[in-house]
């Protein structure tokens, strides 16, 4: 939400492998992974994390304007959902998942 990208970063392994919407993406470099920080246009704030299978946690955020280049603009305000496999303390797997309405995910 600080608009720190090189600190976010700093969480990220490399390699590490990516995909926010669009085709996949593995990050091989340092700068690859701030590439990749830098593209993302909002800041996130952390309201729920679930533990997934194969040792992925999904993460639910409330999307924010970050100080940087871009803007969230409509987003703001909106969740979104991103799945992440850490190791060692650094994140490896970054993958956007669905964001499905409340009633949706509650288990039948």
């Amino acid at each position: 939400r600080r608009g720190d990208v090189e600190a976010a970063a700093r969480f990220f392994a490399v390699p590490s492998f990516v995909a926010n919407g669009g085709p996949p993406a593995r990050l091989r470099t340092r700068a690859a992974i701030l590439r990749f920080n830098r593209s993302l246009p909002c800041g996130a704030r952390l309201v729920r994390a679930d533990r997934a299978r194969r040792g992925f946690v999904i993460a639910t955020f409330v999307l924010t304007e970050r100080p940087g280049p871009g803007t969230c603009g409509s987003g703001t305000g909106a969740t979104a959902r991103t799945a992440f496999r850490v190791r060692d303390g650094r994140i490896v797997d970054w993958l956007r998942v669905q964001d499905l309405p409340e009633a949706e995910t509650t288990p039948a």
